[in-house]
Order: C-alpha cells, then structure tokens, then sequence
C-alpha cells in the first residue's frame, strides 16, 4: 500500500509553503545547460537501444520535421536535464511525458467523450513540476512553429502554468474520494466550455468526430473480407504491415496472460472474442520502433469486431535520488504503464491491461476508444490562452490523483511567481530545443544519422 497522507489539508499547505525557503519558486524558471550534458543526438541514438532497427530511420526523420517533433520524441533528453535542474522535492506520480499533444479525447466506461491525459510510457515517481515543464515548454515550441510572437507565446505559458495553480488551490481541501469522483474539468460543465464561443463549432466537430472513433469505424479502415467473407487487417506498409507466424503465436498466447490482468468481470467480457489476424503498427514521434500490435477480434457475430492494440512498454530514463518504483511496478514495464494510467486518469479504458510477448513487457487497450484530438493548429492566440489554461488544470487534477495537492498547492501559492517562472523556463528551454533539433538535422544532412521520411 502507498505511503499515507496524513494531517490536515492546511498543515500539509503550510508544509509546501515552507518549502518556498528551501527553493524559491522563481527558481523553477532558471534554466543552464549541465555542465555533463550529453551530446543530444547521441542520447537519442541511445534511446533507440531495443527499437526495431527497420523503424529507427522513420523515428529519426518524424524527429527532424520541426523542434516540436524533436521535442516529442527527445524525453530522454529533457528528462537528464529536468534531473540536473533545481527541483521542489515534492514528489509523487507524474505522467513524465505531459506535453500538449499527448492530452486528447477518448471514451469514458459510459462511452461519454472526455479530454485527459492519453499516453503514460514515461510515467514514474517524480517531482510534480516536471510535468508543470514539459507541458509549457512543448506550448511554447509549437507557438514558434505556428509562427506566434515571443508576447504571445509567453501569455499561452502563463495561463497554462495559472491553470495548474488555480486548479491546485481549488482541489487542495476537497476529500480524495471527491476529486476521484471528477470526470470533467473541476468546476466546468466541460473542459472545452473555456474555449471562445467563436470556436464551439469547430470543437464540437473534434467531439462529434471522436464518438465516431469505436471498433466499428476501426474494423472500416484497418479491415477487410476475402473472397471468402474472412475478415484480415487491411495492409498498408510500412505502417501496418503482416506479422510471421511465430510473432503471431507469441501474441496470441500473451493475450491469454492479459486477460487475466483485467479485474475477474472483464476477463468474461473477453472470452467472448476470438483472433482473426495480428499485425504490427508503426506508432508516433516516440514509439516509431517499438513494437506496437494490432490483433482483430470478433465475437459471436461480424459486427462485434474488436481492435487490441499490444503496445511494448519499455523502461522510463533512470534517474538518481527518485523514490524506487514499488517492486511489482519496477520489474514490469507494462504494469507499471497500467498502474499510472488507472491512477491518473479520471476514466479510462475498460479494457486496459498489461502481458508480456516473449521476455517483453506490453500493455494491452483498445486501438479505437472514442479517441480524437483537438485541432489546435487551427487556434488564435487568444484560444491557445484559454486551452492552455485547461490543460494546466487537468495536469493539476491527474496530480491530485496521484500526489499530494495541497503540499503542491501550498508551494505554488496564489501570487503568479510560479507562473513567470514557467513562462522563463519554457522560452529558454524552447531555444534549446531549437538548438537540439538543430544538430540532429545537421547529423542527418553530414549522413551520420539514417532518416526517412513518414
């Protein structure tokens, strides 16, 4: 069992206020490179350590696109250099990849549409303001790209970092059993009830769209029949592409293992599907190489089709003076994935679990659960402002979930020092994004690194 929360929510507040002493929040904006930094390209090259060597180049040429890519795939980079800056000591779990993108819409178990952190690869045991970074510095690496001005940019940053503090305060005496009871944005009808009226419509399309987005419309487009009305998962190399028989078997037989990961009611859900056909599925920025699959499942008649995604979990960058991961959660990757998932999101997945194919740890979910994304390459400034805002509110209840929010709220405070010093941070670790991303395109023109395009 975690280690308890004890004492009253004013004296665990007084408590992260005192923190303040210790380390000031304006230093949270400070930002130098380490003196031990390592060279970026190289630790990426690190990173593709396990990968499949046929999808490094894909993962390498997404990398090199934009600073925003090299950012998304680089969280091995950015987490050596959250390490070695100054931090609050106040830690609990933390998604350890909460940049903009990887907040987006899915299902709820009432098969309601809600928006909420997506992807828990990198989650972990951390300090609560490593997320805080890394959703405002991704911000203000995509307001360059959109072509948004240095004022702009830093007024979407402050109202994110605002939103996390405000949303901190507001969570900090409310009950556990009460913020795990929030399915939607504390105080909001719904989290996109802050966006500007003028842009209603196109949100609401970006809803409508996701309700669309179940195992029929999957079964549209990664399927079709034979000749002789057998279902297969429809080809497109090399982003979906056929499995040999033994990859396929070792599949099959960790499905086995993942359905009983799931609670006892949801393994008989489960035993009513049957495979029809694996495939492997070449994943984003940060998964190209890893092995992602797709296993098509029917039930008793053809239009009960399921679509498994089997994704490996592979291990979050080692850090020094972090609280250890429990055992069970330290020696498997794919549970630790789960556990982070179930913990943080306000609902998820039913059908989460966790296997292992072979001496690999994955995690097991639905490919299609209502999912979509909010279309922010088509926001003004001033709708960037007030999603922003939203996320950092999210960010704060996911950590309300997973942490103590009144020692975080207590040490945030109701000033804006915090959130200046985010708007600092995320400038200055922009350019050294662009920096970064700089030398990996640089890498790929001299041809020490191997990229295609995809």
């Amino acid at each position: 069992m975690a280690k308890a929360i004890t004492g009253g929510w004013q004296d665990r507040r007084a408590e992260g206020k005192s923190i303040r002493g210790k380390v000031p929040r304006e230093s949270l904006g400070d930002w130098a490179p380490s003196a031990h930094r390592p060279d970026p390209v190289q630790l990426i090259l690190k990173t593709n350590s396990g990968r499949q060597d046929r999808y490094v180049p894909l993962r390498m040429g997404r990398m090199a696109e934009s600073p925003f890519g090299f950012l998304r795939g680089a969280a091995a980079m950015m987490t050596f250099d959250l390490a070695a800056a100054v931090n609050s000591g106040i830690c609990g779990g933390i998604c350890g990849d909460a940049h903009f993108a990887n907040f987006g819409l899915f299902g709820t178990a009432q098969r309601d549409v809600t928006l909420d952190l997506n992807d828990f690869d990198e989650a972990r045991v951390g300090p609560w303001e490593w997320d805080l970074k890394r959703l405002c510095a991704s911000i203000n690496v995509f307001g360059r790209q959109a072509g948004l001005p240095r004022k702009q940019r830093a007024a979407i940053v402050e109202r994110c970092a605002r939103g996390y503090r405000q949303q901190a305060i507001l969570l900090q005496d409310k009950g556990a059993l009460h913020i795990w009871y929030l399915n939607l944005f504390p105080g909001e009808g719904e989290p996109l009830d802050r966006v500007d009226p003028s842009y209603q419509d196109l949100l609401r399309r970006a809803l409508d769209k996701a309700r669309t987005q179940n195992s029929d419309a999957a079964l549209g487009k990664l399927a079709e029949q034979d000749a002789k009305g057998a279902w297969h998962l429809k080809l497109a190399p090399p982003v979906l592409s056929r499995v040999d028989g033994k990859t396929r078997k070792a599949v099959e037989e960790a499905l086995g293992a993942y359905v009983e990961s799931l609670p006892r009611e949801r393994r008989g859900l489960m035993r009513h599907y049957r495979i029809a056909d694996v495939g492997h599925r070449v994943g984003g920025v940060g998964s190209a190489g890893v092995r992602n699959y797709v296993v098509l499942m029917f039930g008793a008649c053809a239009n009960d089709a399921l679509v498994l995604q089997v994704k490996e979990a592979t291990p979050p960058v080692q850090v020094d003076h972090l609280p250890a991961l429990p055992p069970d959660l330290a020696t498997h990757d794919g549970r630790r994935v789960v556990y982070y998932q179930r913990l943080m999101q306000a609902s998820g997945d039913i059908l989460l679990g966790w296997t292992s194919v072979g001496d690999r740890p994955f995690y097991v979910r639905q490919q299609r659960n209502l999912k979509g994304q909010i279309p922010v390459e088509r926001f003004d400034a001033g709708n960037w402002q007030r999603y922003a805002y939203t996320l950092g509110g999210l960010l704060a209840r996911a950590h309300a979930r997973s942490g103590d929010i009144a020692l975080i709220a207590g040490y945030c405070g109701s000033s804006s020092i915090l959130d200046e010093a985010m708007v600092r941070w995320a400038e200055a670790y922009g350019d050294q994004t662009v920096m970064d991303h700089a030398l990996l395109v640089e890498a790929i023109q001299k041809k020490k690194v191997k990229a295609l395009a995809g």
